[in-house]
């Protein structure tokens, strides 16, 4: 294990950017094992203002306004690329290239090719390349994998999930970079990524193909801002208007390579949720739902149980990530969003530190599970511009050599 101060920066200052930044700040603080001193050096953002005021806020040494001066910096190491997707792939490999670990935000690029570029450059580095996938880190959904890994639930024939979200359902919230590009890029590539994620994580298969796919533009066009926007937030807008590229709702039904089924849809105009993600899993031998809306407990059902039907178990100590993972860790007192921040970075640390496996958080997706996703939501784009035909999801490998 590597005893030589990590020196962390964040690229992107806005909504997720910040996640990032607290996420690294808690990081060291977690659990037994002992990580090398951690020093937060910077953050940067084209705009000033705002990686100023984000490295201030969150303890950082200092503030960049690019990204070249990140990947030229000596006393940086460890780099998360929190910045628009189209971007993903230049920083990416130039950071690679100087000799950086790399943890980039989702998805992996805005295309394939992009993907299998950003692909190739981890498998040359000898540094680590990481997505970041949050969901996988909630204590409730890891242990309803748990429980599938385990078989108490049988094998799972069929998974129903949604992810609403109401960032973008008012039509004169200013047009951005999150509207642009092809369908699938909008809501499907945006919350859907980690829908899908998840359902192929809980199953424990991936997904061999999909049908009926549907993407839907409802709000067609946006005003033009006359400041800069930041991540989901408003602002004054123009008289003039963009048109919007890609998907607002999309939704789909894909069969897993063991022969079970999944339901999933999206939104990004669900007005009243602004953050609402819901599964639920049938197997053969229960079932198991979950709302992170209430991200404190779960619901299970199985059939052995004294007066069978669905509980709520109250998630604790016992569970993923709980004991150790948080500063008051006795069942019941909360957990959410932002601590999966903190044990996705607490977790790419301590594989940058060289720390095993078996003492360590689960390791965090590599590139090649990001290129899967990006596979399985172009397969979605391609059946809903066929009608909603079956399409197969290519392999990875097959792909990527």
């Amino acid at each position: 294990m590597s005893t030589t101060a990590l020196g962390v920066a964040v690229i992107g200052a806005g909504m997720a950017g910040k996640a990032h930044a607290a996420g690294y700040r808690t990081a060291p603080t977690l659990y037994d094992s002992i990580l090398p001193p951690v020093r937060l050096v910077s953050i940067a953002d084209a705009y000033a203002p705002l990686a100023e005021s984000t490295a201030k806020r969150f303890g950082f040494e200092r503030h960049d306004t690019s990204w070249q001066a990140i990947a030229e910096a000596d006393d940086i190491d460890v780099v998360s690329v929190v910045v628009a997707n189209s971007l993903h792939r230049e920083i990416v490999e130039a950071l690679l290239a100087a000799g950086k670990h790399v943890l980039c935000e989702k998805p992996l690029s805005d295309t394939l090719d992009d993907a299998l570029s950003m692909v190739a450059a981890a498998d040359a580095a000898s540094t680590v390349a990481r997505i970041g996938l949050t969901f996988r880190r909630s204590p409730g959904i890891a242990h309803i994998r748990d429980l599938v890994q385990s078989g108490r639930i049988g094998r799972v024939l069929n998974v129903s999930g949604s992810y609403w979200t109401d960032y973008g359902c008012n039509p004169e919230s200013p047009i951005s970079w999150r509207y642009k590009g092809p369908n699938g890029s909008g809501a499907l590539a945006d919350v859907g990524s980690h829908l899908t994620y998840l359902a192929e994580f809980v199953a424990g298969t991936e997904f061999a193909s999909v049908r009926g796919g549907s993407l839907s533009t409802v709000i067609p066009s946006r005003p033009k801002p006359l400041g800069v926007v930041v991540g989901h937030e408003g602002g004054a807008v123009s008289d003039e208007r963009e048109a919007v590229e890609n998907d607002d709702v999309a939704a789909f039904t894909g069969e897993f390579a063991d022969g079970g089924t999944a339901t999933l849809q999206v939104s990004r105009v669900a007005a009243g949720h602004p953050n609402t993600l819901t599964f639920e899993i049938f197997g053969e031998k229960g079932s198991a739902s979950f709302d992170f809306r209430h991200p404190g407990e779960f619901q299970l059902f199985l059939p052995e149980q004294a007066d069978a039907g669905y509980r709520t178990v109250t998630l604790g100590p016992v569970h993923p990530y709980w004991r150790g993972g948080l500063a008051m860790d006795a069942p019941g007192v909360g957990i959410g969003q932002n601590d999966g921040f903190v044990f996705q970075a607490r977790a790419f640390l301590e594989e940058v530190a060289g720390i095993s496996e078996a003492d360590s958080l689960p390791r965090n997706a590599g590139f090649d599970e990001g290129l899967h996703n990006m596979l399985l939501i172009d397969a979605v784009a391609r059946s809903a511009a066929a009608g909603g035909a079956s399409i197969a999801v290519p392999s990875t490998i097959a792909v990527a050599s």
